[in-house]
């Protein structure tokens, strides 16, 4: 493997036993075309089982996390993180483009930019992966790189940025921000729970999460609770609203 091959392998969390599943999902079919003299795969077969690994994978954790979704929700979020738009984002933030083997007119003609080759060579690496090991580790390295954009998509699709509610009402109402601070990690690298406290005057919270944004939208909703409840309950002058 080459340098770069060897750095994106790194950034995405996995030693790969057998290398040739690696290089052959990052084989696009406009290189090995070049090259029929050699007894090359390209990585479409990869392509077509990584497909599913990611489908699988996406819909365990949307289960395993937000257990209330509607299944037309769970259908529709789904399918929003596993296009080719979202593949080539996470895609790029790998640097995976970099490794690709293109041929001549691809190369010309950027096709390590372009979405569909990023995405398809994504889902070929994520095949390699559980091919190479398992469903869990395919699973954990799915959940590592695409929990800030399973994240995004419920926040958007059930409109509680709870962050932001608790921003408005803090700016409206102290004349302060809300501030959020990490003070627990546990579990493996693939796997961590965050703890975030968070902290406005005589407000105080703590929230749990998969990701550092998660456990912060928890805590603002924690928050958001709290308040709801001292302004309900009516408490006495300078009690403190702590959860």
């Amino acid at each position: 493997m080459t340098s770069k091959t060897e750095e994106f392998a790194a950034r995405m969390g996995y030693r790969f036993n057998d290398t040739g599943l690696l290089l052959e999902a990052l084989r696009h079919s406009s290189y090995t075309n070049e090259q029929p003299e050699i007894d090359l795969r390209n990585n479409e077969r990869l392509e077509f089982l990584g497909d599913a690994v990611l489908s699988l994978a996406v819909a365990h954790i949307l289960m395993e996390r937000y257990p209330d979704l509607r299944e037309g929700d769970f259908s529709r979020i789904r399918a929003g993180i596993v296009s080719a738009y979202r593949l080539a984002q996470v895609a790029r933030k790998l640097t995976l483009g970099d490794c690709i083997a293109l041929g001549k007119g691809e190369v010309q003609s950027d096709g390590r930019e372009k979405d569909s080759i990023l995405a398809d060579a994504l889902e070929a690496v994520l095949a390699a992966v559980y091919l190479d090991s398992d469903f869990d580790t395919a699973l954990g390295i799915v959940r590592n790189h695409f929990s800030h954009l399973i994240d995004s998509d419920i926040t958007a699709a059930s409109g509680r940025d709870y962050k932001s509610q608790l921003q408005e009402w803090s700016q409206a109402n102290m004349k302060v921000t809300p501030r959020y601070r990490v003070v627990g990690e546990k579990g493996p690298d693939h796997n961590k729970t965050f703890t975030v406290e968070l902290q406005m005057r005589d407000v105080s919270s703590s929230g749990t999460g998969k990701s550092k944004k998660d456990a912060e939208q928890n805590a603002a909703r924690e928050a958001l609770l709290c308040i709801k409840s001292a302004d309900t309950d009516g408490p006495e002058p300078g009690a403190q609203r702590r959860l």
